[in-house]
């Protein structure tokens, strides 16, 4: 069982990365809408632009999901289910949470939502 001072510790570190991600967001948004008023003189205009808002899109998509489970993250910790896995209802390793601290399954369970997954 975590002690309330590693609790605290994951519960600081998640509420940090949460903040750095809403800032990262709020920047790629302003570059996309920066990219779609530039001036295009040609195909290759076009292409890297393309290129461009396709990586951003893909680094928002990605860092909205992690985004999302750090606050299923923080509200377990409320609800003092933090660092319990959701399928098997068993403690997540803290080596695991010190890696990924809003981990939602222990690595048994993960390996099989990935499986299901693919």
């Amino acid at each position: 069982m975590l002690t309330t001072t590693e609790i605290n510790s994951f519960k600081e570190a998640l509420e940090k990365r949460k903040a750095h991600i809403e800032q990262n967001l709020g920047k790629v948004t302003i570059d996309i809408n920066g990219l779609r008023r530039n001036e295009l003189k040609d195909e290759g205009d076009h292409a890297a632009m393309s290129l461009e808002v396709a990586v951003e899109n893909a680094i928002s998509e990605q860092q909205s999901k992690e985004l999302a489970d750090i606050e299923l993250a923080l509200d377990k910790i409320k609800e003092n289910l933090y660092g319990i896995c959701e399928m098997c209802e068993e403690e997540i390793n803290i080596e695991r949470l010190k890696v990924k601290n809003f981990a939602r399954y222990c690595i048994t369970c993960r390996e099989v939502v990935e499986k299901e997954q693919n």
